[in-house]
């Protein structure tokens, strides 16, 4: 099992100031088996990629994969295949957007394109949105990509569920047989809003959702890693989510 480090768990601030590059370099001093990219990070695309071609598991587009009135975004889906082809990175992480019943036509045209980009994985992250973050979204959309015959996977994020206000554990129960990566987040909740910590922290069923989950996918880190000394912290948090997982 690989553990990876999603590159905004050093906060925009201190990725904005050091770039991605310094970041993969530290995450993997401290041990951590690759790194996510991250497209909403990036402060020179046509730099910054190039520099890191070689060095990521995963990029993580920003954009959704339909417009919010139902439509493929062909142009989103292109810099994301772009952006993890310069990257030479296996695997593109994208969520639906706003991905409806008027959506189901075109399937079969994302079937197509992502033909014509083999070396290129997608994977469809829930996110913390209604049209892609809740349990009868993405079960909706897995079913009906898989009637098109795409056999696509998901990218299992533990925390962002509880933004929409669902149970992650029936999520995880529900969606496992697609899961082919995970988000490790856990979350507690503020008075006005949910927020991201380490899982030792998480108020939600963690490890019951670990279990539930297949072993053998990479498991990315996906929450605050903050301390004076960054490699020390990664570090414990990289042999916590093994051992997290190894105890699941």
């Amino acid at each position: 099992m690989k553990v990876l480090i999603s590159l905004s768990s050093f906060g925009a601030a201190e990725t904005g100031r050091h770039g991605q590059l310094w970041c993969t370099d530290l995450a993997q001093q401290a041990g951590a088996d690759g790194v996510e990219v991250r497209g909403e990070l990036l402060r020179d695309a046509t730099t910054e990629l190039p520099a890191l071609a070689g060095r990521a598991a995963v990029y993580s587009s920003p954009e959704g994969l339909w417009t919010p009135q139902g439509a493929l975004n062909e142009a989103a889906l292109a810099r994301g295949v772009q952006a993890a082809q310069v990257l030479r990175a296996p695997r593109l992480k994208m969520s639906i957007g706003g991905f409806g019943p008027s959506s189901h036509a075109s399937l079969h045209r994302l079937k197509d394109l992502l033909l014509a980009a083999p070396q290129v994985e997608l994977v469809i992250e829930n996110d913390q949105t209604a049209t892609a973050g809740t349990l009868a979204a993405m079960q909706a959309f897995f079913a009906a990509q898989e009637q098109a015959g795409l056999g696509l996977g998901m990218t299992f994020d533990m925390g962002n569920w509880h933004w929409q206000g669902e149970c992650p554990l029936q999520a995880a129960q529900a969606l496992a047989p697609y899961v082919r990566y995970v988000h490790c987040k856990g979350v507690q909740r503020l008075p006005a809003k949910w927020v991201a910590v380490p899982l030792a922290e998480s108020m939600a069923p963690w490890r019951a959702v670990l279990r539930a989950l297949h072993a053998d996918v990479p498991h990315a880190i996906e929450y605050p890693l903050v301390g004076d000394d960054l490699v020390a912290v990664t570090r414990e948090q990289v042999a916590f989510i093994r051992a997290a997982r190894e105890a699941a």
